[in-house]
Formats: C-alpha cells, sequence, structure tokens
C-alpha cells in the first residue's frame, strides 16, 4: 500500500453529504424501492427463528425509549437495539440482496438502521432515498476496495464493511454534513469485525453479524452528531481499516465513478435462500430436473466453479442448516432431492435447508458432489455474479451438463420490480395476521412521497 493513499474516506464523505434525491438517477430510485420491498420480503419469513427467539428478549430488556418499531410487532426500541433486531430478523437467513464481489449483504445493514432514526426523527421519503444510497455505496466499494483479500484473511464482510454502510446512512439520515459522516466512518471502523470460522466450525455467530453491524454504524452516527470524532483517514490510513483487514486494497474501486456509476445496480436478488455464490448451480441443476432427472438416478455430482469459491463454499459434509446455506455441493443435492414434482418455480426455501440438513439420503448425495475448478466458469466470473456447471453422472453411466452463466437475480439477468412484488406477496400472504398488503406495497413504491416511515410498519404476524 503506497504511501500517497488519496482520502478515500474524505471522498466518501463528501459524496455522501451532497447526495439528493433529485440528483439521484430514475434507475438508482427504482432500485431503491425494489431492495425495500425486498428487505421487507426477507424479514417476514426471519419473524420467527430460534436464535431470534434468543436474542429479541436480551436487546429489548436492555431498555432505551422506544422510539423504533421492530419488524411485523408491536414492540419497539430504540434506534440502536430495534437496528440490531431487526437486521437479524431479515438478515440471518441468506435470502436478502447481496453483492458477490464485496461478498456481503447491504440491505440488512442499511435498512434497519434508516428506518429506525427515520421512525426516531420524523424523517420524510425524501431524505431516506439518498441516504439509503449513500449506505449502500460506501458498504459496497469499501469492501470491493479489499476483496478478496478481505475474506481470505477470515472476514465476513457483512459484519466488517456493515459497520460503514449503516454509519453512512445514518450519519445522512441525522442531517450530517461531510465532517460528521466523516467522523461517522472512522468511528465505525473501531465496530468492525467478524472472522468466519463459523465456516468451519459451524455455529450461530454468523447469524448476529448483520445485527451487530447495522446497530454499531446507527450508534457511530448518533455519535458522531454529538461531535464524537474518528480519524479522517480511517479507511485508506497507515494503521487503519484497510491495512489491518487485509493484505491488497485498491483505493481507486472507492473513489472511480463515484457519484457517477451506482454499484447498488450489481446487487444480487436471491431466488433461493443461501449464498449468491451457489444460485447458479441451483439454476442449473433444475434445468437438469426439468429433463426428467431425480436425485434417484444419480450416482455422483461435479461442479465446475472459479477459484473465489473454492475451500469455505466447496464443502460437502455441512454440519448445521448454516454451513448447508453456504455449501454448493449441498444446495444441488438438496435442489434434485426435493424440486422434482413439485409444482411452480424450482426455489430452494428455509424450509427445505433446515430440513434437509438433516435427511440422510441428501447428505449421502451431497458427499457425492465435488467441486472441480473450471476455467470456463472462471472466465465468466465477475465481481457480480458466479457462473457454474454441473455435471452429473447418472447411474446408468450417462452423463448430463448444464451451464448458467448468469444467473437469475444478478445484474445482467434481474428480477423486475413487479416480480419482486409478486414475491413478496406469495412469501407474506400465509404469514400475515394484520395489515393490509395491497395498500403496504403501494406505500412502499411511494416512499419518495411519503411524510412519515409509519405506513410501512404496519404489517404483523403472529
Amino acid at each position: 500500500m503506497a504511501g500517497s493513499t488519496p482520502s478515500v474516506t474524505q471522498e466518501l464523505a463528501d459524496f455522501a453529504a451532497g447526495l439528493t434525491l433529485d440528483n439521484l438517477p430514475n434507475n438508482v430510485r427504482e432500485q431503491v424501492r425494489l431492495v425495500l420491498v425486498d428487505y421487507f420480503r426477507a424479514g417476514i419469513v426471519g419473524t420467527n427463528t430460534s436464535w431470534g427467539a434468543k436474542l429479541r428478549p436480551v436487546m429489548l430488556g436492555l431498555g432505551g425509549t422506544p422510539t423504533s418499531s421492530v419488524l411485523y410487532s408491536d414492540e419497539r426500541s430504540d434506534p440502536v437495539r430495534a437496528a440490531y433486531i431487526n437486521a437479524i430478523i431479515a438478515g440471518s437467513l441468506e435470502w436478502d440482496d447481496t453483492h458477490v464481489g464485496a461478498m456481503h449483504h447491504p440491505g440488512v445493514c442499511i435498512w434497519p438502521s434508516v428506518l429506525a432514526l427515520a421512525e426516531k426523527t420524523g424523517a420524510t421519503g425524501a431524505s431516506i432515498v439518498p441516504a439509503v444510497v449513500a449506505g449502500y455505496e460506501a458498504m459496497i466499494r469499501i469492501a470491493l476496495s479489499i476483496q478478496p483479500s478481505h475474506f481470505r484473511r477470515g472476514f465476513q464482510s457483512t459484519a466488517t464493511c456493515g459497520a460503514f454502510g449503516a454509519a453512512v446512512a445514518s450519519a445522512k439520515m441525522l442531517g450530517l454534513g461531510a465532517s460528521g459522516i466523516r467522523d461517522a466512518i472512522g468511528l465505525a471502523a473501531s465496530y468492525s469485525g467478524g472472522p468466519t470460522q463459523f465456516f468451519l466450525s459451524g455455529s450461530e455467530v454468523k447469524r448476529i453479524h448483520a445485527g451487530k453491524a447495522s446497530a454499531g454504524g446507527t450508534e457511530c452516527a448518533l455519535l458522531a452528531e454529538a461531535g464524537l470524532t474518528g480519524p479522517s483517514d480511517i479507511i485508506e490510513g497507515e494503521q487503519g481499516f484497510a491495512k489491518g483487514m487485509a493484505d491488497e486494497f485498491d483505493p481507486s474501486v472507492i473513489s472511480d465513478g463515484l457519484g457517477m456509476r451506482y454499484r447498488m445496480m450489481d446487487l444480487t436478488i436471491k431466488p433461493h435462500a443461501g449464498s449468491a455464490r451457489f444460485q447458479a448451480a441451483v439454476e442449473a441443476t433444475s434445468h437438469l430436473i426439468n429433463d426428467g432427472i431425480t436425485a434417484d438416478d444419480v450416482a455422483s455430482i461435479e461442479i465446475g466453479v472459479p477459484h473465489v469459491v473454492e475451500g469455505r463454499l466447496t464443502g460437502n459434509q455441512p454440519q448445521d442448516m448454516q454451513q448447508a446455506q453456504m455449501s454448493i455441493p449441498f444446495s444441488v443435492a438438496l435442489a434434485l432431492s426435493v424440486v422434482p414434482g413439485r409444482p411452480g418455480p424450482a426455489i430452494l426455501t428455509l424450509v427445505d435447508f433446515e430440513e434437509g440438513a438433516q435427511d440422510k439420503a441428501i447428505l449421502d448425495l451431497c458427499r457425492r458432489a465435488h467441486c472441480v475448478w473450471d476455467e470456463k466458469i472462471e472466465v465468466g466470473t465477475s465481481t457480480e455474479y458466479v457462473p457454474a456447471r454441473v455435471t452429473l453422472t447418472l447411474k446408468d453411466g450417462s452423463t448430463k451438463e448444464k451451464a448458467i452463466m448468469q444467473p437469475t437475480g444478478c445484474s445482467d439477468n434481474p428480477m423486475r420490480l413487479d416480480e419482486i412484488c409478486e414475491r413478496f406477496q406469495v412469501v407474506a400472504a400465509p404469514l400475515l395476521t394484520g395489515g393490509d398488503l395491497s395498500r403496504w406495497l403501494e406505500t412502499a413504491l411511494s416512499i419518495e412521497t411519503l411524510a412519515t416511515v409509519e405506513p410501512l410498519m404496519t404489517l404483523r404476524t403472529a
């Protein structure tokens, strides 16, 4: 890292401070509506998890002025704890928006912070939208500047870079200028952490990563508002974030095109409830299933992958649901086992992974699935998506093969806003006990004109 590295910390702060609704391109404004609906879609399936049941009473029991809502409930807390809880509700199930190259989930760090502070301050939708965009851009660009070496070091960037995204968005929501936003960024580095030992040893810790990032970033913005300062060069400094947490750092990734190219347009919206990097493999498998193949026909599976997924995502002996959701071999074995004969699109749900991780037949098929490096797949891999090739060797000795180069939901093969709304309706309808879903969608799609965010917090589940 060169000593003459430009002050990208200041550049990010200046960019965020100058962002307004009027200077955002129309496609970015539509992307905000899309990820808002998808955030609530991810949240509704995460309201009754076992880890959430452990965490909610702890957070709510700590007190705090109840200005901010807990998703889909009548419970309220202060903005920091509400952000923590809501980020875990929406972001602990591997079904939320993803930036593949940044290797993180920005929406579930940024939306909980912004909405919690919007309730506290009475902010309008017109101020929410640029704050959300500023948070996404900061979080994605910081991560891209240090990936993949940050990941190889053993860090999960939802937890590390999420604190920055939430801090920038929250500081913008609070109306801070460039110096205040820069201080929030400087403070957020001290909240940044998230080792990935869970990939190897299991546990529930990844389930709280988005929560701690969102809460930490919210707290940093409130501290900056109070006048607390942070290092003005925390990202690029000699003992700053990048040098401390990565072996490679390219500051130009943060500054190039800032305010002109919006990285949040490169998001992946995942059809399946697991890693963004196995979406192509599952899609390829679903094509083979359409040819009449089931798990009973398969002797072994070979999955062509790029180098970037080797190791943490290629294990074929998951120990729990969390590891299953991060395993390419398991996702293919699961699809072969549960999708044949199922009506509608081939979607792997949370229930599929939960039950499949305990199914001996699926686990046996998973052990017969192996990932190999594939040159064509390597060439097709980008910072926006990961392709895959699936080759099935059948018990009769024949083989079937399918490659997917641009998986559904990626930036080059995106879901439309109406598709996202329809998906939310399908998921939400059976779970809702209160609120008008159609009216809620109209409200969400009109976020720019909202006087307050209260109408967004009206849906209820049991």
